[in-house]
């Protein structure tokens, strides 16, 4: 139940003895377990005398079973189904370098094996922050990452190989400047995985426990072929043009029909099994085991009750098929019930099932499966089988592109191969850039040809962004405190509002409600921590020689604010210092498990360890007490540790026991030259834990995480994020040998904050959110933010961010589609400024929020009370929507996709009603020509807004993004802002289709 106008004005500052909702999940979630994503079991299946036929080791996907379930399955909205490394966000080659001006070299590493640098200048997502966009090929693998562009500074081949930690070469890299080797790099980001997939369906009756059994059924009953409709459409083989998944399509061999959808982008052929040729006198059906015993993933649809003896894998003859699906129909309550077999090789892959996996909504049951079984397959091209011999094949690739082009090499200009990244050209004669001019010119017409190429093949995903325009992504932001004119040093949340500290002083801000002063700008605050649950403040102030640790009580800064009292400074705060703190330049404190507020301090290389005396749980009497004593009186010193160098990060980790009487198992993890160290706060050795081999290391986070109560970290340096299991000391020394648990991964930029927040992991950079899994380091969305700041992340997640406030021209010119030839790029072409340069345009900041409570309490198999009133759009469904059936859609126009996405985005901000002048209506059509297109005769528009299929024969490929929105609970108040305050959102929507447009004249 929502609370009242009146209870939230009370609660605006919460009680001192009750800890808040928002608090419990700031601690919840760092907290995670490999047990939602099931366990490995020994499977054994049997024949019908009991013999033992086969055996498999499988990791098993049933729901948490240790969950009390007290909700009815379906009550609550998922947010947590993803693609797991989209190809929108990773196959940047095709994305952002073909079909314009890039620069490729080739080089080998100090042991002689040849790799490949592609970089290029772009516009991230039409955001206009540019950037450099670099891919390193290698037989190992690709490596890519950004980098921000500088005016003034410029970039070498060396500077970008060195981030890559490739520092030392065999031969220096050269340039290519051949426009064919477009097509060799593409088939070298080509064997990452393909972006089309076919899945195998297998049917079988109630009581069949062998795969001969399971192949010989000619038909399937009426509920599988529901099942069917719901995956897809029935399509006829013979003449298909689309992705046809390994079938015939001029004979009909394989059969006359099979199931075939499209799903964000992605084509999907399901082998069917009732489908395919069936054999009267084959017995074991091997045109069938063909195909489906081939496919790495594949679908069991099991008949009989769930009494019944169920499928194990080990039923299937087949080592190619690593993921299995097991689907029951309980008709009773016309719902289906999903079960998950990996093979104990395939890596960690979501979405986690719910609890119980019970779907009573069939249509998200389907969104749920595709994305499951299409994150699965991925996955196991991760494990040793496809690995490795995908590394052999890049290998080969490589080293037979590097003997071919190296001859030709020698020919060319040696001073050509010196430019910077920064130039397109160097200074040369009018005769030569004439030369490069026209080179140019044709490496743009090969690379958007090739593109072209690509899509109607089939081998790029449509990316049809429709789906996120309806879908509420748990990191969507809501606007918090509009046109903030302050510099942010730190910030922590108190209750629904924000303690920030600023160059005006320390504020109070409120959502919706005018910013208090606290105290004045003379103190100074670089570090905070607002401790509700103890009725504590801890903050570090001043800098250098002058900084201290101080500590004031939130009921008496609640009570000079309520009365209104004089504005305090910093010289009213020198009761509040904290006895020995003077000189540090960083503290921490512990987060999690520990019942004992402890902080340690650092001055230099030494570290304070200090603690509360009291016990936090006390009583509503004993708090009453305490509060009229000095804050500072409640600490104590305990011991002083020394390092041996001072330490740039410091991170609490409890240990196990939880017992405050004892510290023995307590931590401090810290970051100093080129290591990270545990040190023992009991005894103060120190041990090392992870060593950096990098030249230089940017320190970025160490935060304590705790799988299942077991203590561990995630250390975040440079562009790296690893995770290290850390065990109890056990006789006086932590075990931190690596584990099977260990894992890392890369981040595509150097971020300057990590935020963990179970499933997810966000890093912080000056113009974007990278967003990834905790438990496998996948990507799932980059949300482009340009001028962004984090400011507060303990609770809700609050930042800072520029929104572009338009002047006369109208930004919508970017969804403007020209039919004419794009320009030739010349060779001093200028990337754009940033957004706050450009004439016609002021730029303000404002405060944005991400709640916790969407991130981390929708994640889990049970859903949690979010501590804020949820703020979300409620879209209208129009008139006859509920009578529409579940029917997919036949091919649409480029240009009906968009005006798809048009009217699905104003119907999302309730535009869709709102009148236009004819003044303001003939403005936006000089601006944006367009053709209006009405569907296709015969065109079925489908309840599910990604079953939109694009004719690939036709088509041209562009690129889609959905960034998120702020929410409002008024869709008339969206609207307005929409009108009225452009500033009022951090992120813009991107219209389908607005870059890359390919012409070949």
């Amino acid at each position: 139940m929502e609370p009242s106008s009146a209870e939230a004005a009370s609660t605006r500052f919460l009680g001192l003895t009750q800890r808040s909702v928002s608090e419990d999940l700031g601690c919840r979630r760092g907290e995670f377990s490999r047990k939602h994503y099931g366990s490995v079991e020994l499977l054994i299946s049997s024949d019908a005398d009991g013999a033992i036929q086969r055996a498999g080791r499988f990791r098993v996907e049933n729901g948490s079973s240790g969950e009390n379930t007290d909700y009815t399955p379906d009550t609550w909205h998922r947010t947590d189904v993803h693609l797991e490394n989209p190809e929108y966000h990773t196959r940047w080659y095709f994305r952002y370098f073909l079909g314009k001006v890039h620069q490729n070299y080739i080089g080998t590493d100090a042991e002689k094996n040849p790799f490949f640098l592609s970089v290029v200048l772009s516009d991230q997502n039409n955001q206009r922050v540019p950037q450099y966009h670099s891919i390193l090929w290698r037989k190992t693998g690709t490596q890519k990452i950004c980098l921000p562009y500088s005016p003034t500074k410029t970039l070498s081949v060396k500077s970008i190989l060195s981030a890559m930690n490739l520092e030392k070469f065999e031969k220096s890299p050269r340039e290519i400047f051949h426009p064919e080797i477009q097509k060799d790099l593409l088939v070298l980001e080509e064997q990452e995985g393909s972006v089309n997939f076919k899945f195998g369906v297998l049917y079988a009756k109630d009581g069949q426990l062998t795969d001969d059994e399971m192949f010989s059924n000619e038909t399937g009953s009426e509920s599988f072929q529901r099942f069917l409709h719901l995956l897809g459409d029935t399509i006829s083989l013979k003449g298909w043009t689309g992705y046809r998944g390994g079938l015939d399509i001029k004979n009909d061999t394989t059969g006359t029909s099979s199931i075939y959808t499209v799903f964000q982008g992605h084509e999907i052929m399901f082998h069917v099994s009732t489908m395919l040729p069936y054999s009267r006198e084959n017995k074991q059906q091997v045109e069938r085991k063909r195909h489906i015993g081939n496919d790495i993933v594949t679908i069991v649809f099991q008949e009989g009750e769930e009494s019944s003896p169920a499928f194990k894998p080990s039923m299937i003859r087949s080592h190619f098929t690593h993921i299995f699906a097991l689907v029951r129909y309980n008709k009773q309550n016309d719902s289906y019930r999903l079960k998950i077999f990996s093979e104990e090789s395939v890596p960690l892959f979501g979405p986690p099932l719910p609890s119980p996996p019970v779907f009573t909504n069939h249509q998200e049951f389907r969104d749920f499966v595709l994305v499951k079984l299409i994150n699965g397959e991925k996955a196991t091209l991760e494990t040793p089988t496809f690995s490795q011999k995908r590394q052999r094949t890049l290998d080969m690739l490589i080293r037979s592109l590097y003997q071919d082009l190296m001859p030709d090499l020698h020919k060319v200009n040696n001073m050509l191969n010196r430019r910077s990244f920064s130039d397109v050209l160097p200074e040369s004669p009018k005769s030569t850039r004439k030369k490069e001019e026209a080179r140019q010119a044709e490496f743009v017409r090969l690379g958007q040809a090739l593109k072209l190429k690509t899509t109607v093949k089939g081998d790029a995903t449509a990316n049809l962004a429709t789906t996120s325009f309806c879908k509420k992504e748990p990191w969507e932001s809501q606007s918090f405190c509009s046109n903030f004119p302050h510099e942010v040093v730190c910030a922590d949340s108190w209750g629904q509002s924000l303690l920030v500290s600023t160059d005006a002083g320390i504020l109070l801000i409120d959502d919706g409600q005018p910013s208090v002063q606290v105290f004045d700008k003379t103190l100074q605050i670089k570090q905070m921590h607002v401790l509700e649950a103890l009725d504590l403040l801890i903050a570090q102030t001043d800098k250098g020689k002058d900084s201290r640790l101080l500590v004031f009580r939130l009921s008496a800064l609640q009570k000079d604010i309520e009365t209104k009292q004089i504005i305090k400074s910093k010289y009213d705060c020198k009761e509040n210092k904290l006895e020995r703190t003077k000189g540090c330049h960083l503290y921490a404190i512990n987060t999690h498990h520990g019942s004992e507020l402890r902080i340690v301090v650092a001055i230099r290389n030494k570290l304070l360890l200090i603690t509360k005396k009291y016990n936090p749980c006390s009583s509503l009497t004993s708090s009453s007490l305490l509060s009229s004593e000095s804050p500072v009186e409640e600490f104590q010193y305990i011991r002083e540790i020394c390092l041996s160098d001072p330490p740039v990060l410091m991170t609490l980790v409890d240990g196990p026991t939880g017992d405050s009487d004892s510290d023995s198992d307590n931590m401090i993890c810290v970051a100093y030259r080129h290591q990270f160290d545990l040190v023992n706060e009991s005894t103060g050795e120190s041990y090392r834990l992870h060593h950096v081999e990098a030249n230089k290391v940017n320190f970025v986070a160490a935060i304590d995480v705790y799988e299942d109560g077991e203590a561990g970290l995630l250390l975040c340096y440079n562009y790296i994020c690893q995770y290290r299991k850390v065990y109890p000391f056990n006789g006086g020394s932590p075990l931190i040998q690596p584990s099977a648990y260990d894992f890392h991964f890369s981040w595509n930029q150097v971020p300057y904050a990590v935020v963990c927040a179970f499933p997810y992991i966000l890093a912080f950079t000056t113009y974007s959110i990278e967003i990834r899994l905790v438990v496998n380091g996948n990507l799932v969305h980059i949300a482009v933010v340009p001028d962004l700041q984090l400011i507060a992340s303990r609770s809700d997640i609050y930042f800072k961010a520029t929104a572009a406030v338009s002047g006369s021209s109208d930004s919508s010119s970017l969804e403007t589609c020209s039919v004419s030839s794009p320009p030739t790029p010349t060779a001093y072409e200028v990337p754009e400024c940033p957004l706050s340069s450009l004439e016609g345009e002021s730029s303000c900041k404002s405060l944005y929020k991400i709640p916790l409570s969407n991130l981390v309490g929708r994640s889990i198999e049970r859903p949690l009370k979010s501590p804020l009133a949820p703020k979300v759009i409620t879209t209208t469904a129009p008139s006859g929507s509920a009578s529409l059936p579940v029917a997919h859609s036949l091919p649409l126009s480029r240009m009906e996709i968009k005006e798809i996405a048009s009217r699905t985005r104003k119907e999302l901000l309730g535009l869709s009603d709102e009148p236009i002048s004819k003044t303001e209506s003939a403005q936006k059509q000089k601006k944006v020509p367009r053709r209006q297109s009405d569907l296709k005769p015969g065109a079925v528009r489908s309840t599910s807004s990604d079953r939109i299929m694009i004719s690939s024969s036709s088509e041209t490929y562009s690129e889609g993004c959905h960034l998120p929105l702020p929410t409002s609970s008024d869709p008339n108040t969206v609207a307005n802002q929409e009108e009225s305050s452009p500033s009022s959102y951090p992120f813009q929507l991107i219209s389908l289709y607005d870059e890359d447009i390919i012409d070949l004249k």
